[in-house]
């Protein structure tokens, strides 16, 4: 009977002990931890995510909304932790306080361990290579996703012989139209696809060449970004950048024979003569030990020899010549009173030179000829006040035509208020105004012949020296029917035409 009391009292003891260890012993604090937990890509809930803590809390999982609540933490810090297949875990440290919630969200990534990155795309066209594409081309590839994940592309364009790169992103088809395109020019391209899971996957590189640009006899320069870049271009207005944005070059001039384009470009502190391929290509530097210089930069200029083998070129006071390799660098004048030569035409037989010569300031210009023995032959006009400029000889030798700003005004800053076009003829020896009824308030420059010798090209520009500049082509009455000028380009200056 002893034993049977002893036992009775034993259970009733665990009974006892076990019922306490439910209850919260004296002294101890709670609160309580809730919260949400979403897909870090689009932030939607998701359900049944096991959260729990450590130290150790109670395991709950999220409902449909993808809350959840865990009551009756004891009051302190914790990581609580939640976990879903085919996701990343993730952590959140939370301070539990007395009798109060705590909030919680978990932004819960995609796992990547199982999930296989897109195919390498492919690249369909164009072909690698092709050449004579249209300026509105079509690019075309294929990838594929063993999961059927979402695929977004992004394209990257380079053209040849420059660093700046155009970027077409968030592309869901495995097509894209590129527009805007250069004439003549090769581009790089390339494309990338993501799954949002895992890094892009890069396709091959391939190449394309655009089409050539067609009848491209125009030559000119736009002021970019504080540079002169130099374009050709036709008579319907089309153009092709031909030298860098990034750096300063101006005055184009071309010759057929040898396929070139000589122009002035900015060499640190000097500026030197270079030459490249119409399409831009081969730049060349031509001069180094005597760079080409005068009073304003703006309004220098050289001139081929008829063949293409030689240049000459100022250097203030003196004229130099050049072979267009670089080599045979010779002085062949020097003015006999100091002042500069800022422009130079050759004769396309050889036997001329004209040279406008100024001051430091640019005035008290005159034009005269020398032979190629550096003799003067003829001089054409002196004595004037106010700017001249733009000498081109005729192909027979017979004409020069030239710029004359008329109101003889001076400054400074080297400001016209009325220039005109003028020609010289060598068998009267007569000056006359071309007559082409240039708009009132505006100055023609930089005055060239066409290639026929039948219309003039010039730089059209207000007076206020702050205008737009436009290239105008000029075409003489016919049967009194009126001249012509027709903008040929705009924002435009400095003109070739051959």
């Amino acid at each position: 009977m002893k034993n049977i009391y002893l036992k009775i009292s034993l259970v009733l003891l665990l009974v006892t002990v076990f019922s306490c260890s439910e209850e919260n012993f004296a002294g101890e604090e709670f609160g309580t931890v809730e919260g949400k937990v979403v897909s870090a890509i689009d932030f939607k809930p998701l359900a049944n995510v096991k959260v729990f803590s450590n130290p150790n809390s109670s395991i709950v999982f999220t409902d449909e909304e993808g809350k959840f609540v865990v009551n009756n933490v004891k009051v302190g810090d914790y990581s609580f932790e939640a976990q879903k297949d085919g996701y990343i875990t993730k952590f959140e440290a939370a301070t539990v306080n007395t009798g109060k919630a705590t909030n919680l969200v978990f932004e819960l990534k995609l796992s990547t361990t199982n999930n296989k990155p897109p195919t390498t795309p492919v690249l369909v066209s164009p072909p690698d290579n092709a050449i004579d594409q249209a300026l509105e081309l079509n690019l075309t590839w294929t990838a594929t996703d063993t999961e059927k994940d979402s695929l977004k592309y992004t394209i990257t364009v380079r053209k040849d012989n420059s660093n700046d790169i155009v970027t077409y992103s968030d592309i869901s088809k495995t097509n894209y139209t590129l527009k805007g395109l250069s004439y003549s020019t090769k581009y790089y391209w390339q494309v990338s696809v993501s799954d949002g899971i895992n890094p892009p996957v890069l396709s091959a590189v391939r190449t394309f060449t655009t089409i050539a640009f067609p009848n491209a006899r125009f030559l000119f320069v736009k002021n970019e970004t504080n540079n002169y870049v130099i374009y050709s271009g036709d008579e319907k207005g089309g153009q092709l950048q031909l030298t860098s944005s990034s750096v300063n070059s101006w005055r184009p001039r071309k010759n057929n024979q040898v396929k070139k384009i000589a122009f002035i470009r900015a060499s640190g502190a000097q500026n030197h003569i270079y030459t490249m391929n119409p399409d831009g290509s081969g730049i060349f530097k031509v001069t180094n030990s005597v760079p080409i210089s005068g009073f304003n930069s703006d309004f220098i200029n050289f001139s081929w020899n008829a063949s293409g083998s030689q240049i000459i070129y100022p250097y203030f006071d003196k004229l130099y010549r050049i072979n267009n390799d670089g080599s045979g660098l010779t002085k062949i004048y020097q003015t006999p009173n100091g002042k500069f030569i800022s422009e130079c035409d050759w004769s396309n037989d050889g036997a001329k030179i004209a040279l406008k010569v100024n001051d430091a300031n640019g005035y008290n210009a005159e034009i005269y000829l020398i032979n190629a023995a550096g003799t003067i032959t003829n001089q054409i006009i002196s004595g004037t006040s106010g700017a001249i400029g733009g000498l081109n000889f005729t192909v027979n030798s017979q004409k020069l035509i030239f710029t004359r700003d008329v109101s003889g005004y001076e400054d400074a800053n080297y400001r016209q208020l009325d220039t005109r076009v003028f020609q010289y003829v060598f068998s009267t020896n007569l000056i006359s105004e071309a007559g082409l009824e240039k708009p009132a308030g505006t100055l023609d420059l930089d005055v060239r012949y066409s290639p026929n010798e039948a219309e003039l090209i010039v730089t059209n520009t207000s007076n206020d020296g702050i205008s737009a500049k436009n290239i105008v082509k000029y075409t003489p009455s016919i049967n009194n029917t009126g001249v012509s000028r027709v903008i040929l380009f705009t924002n435009a200056s400095m003109p070739d035409w051959e």
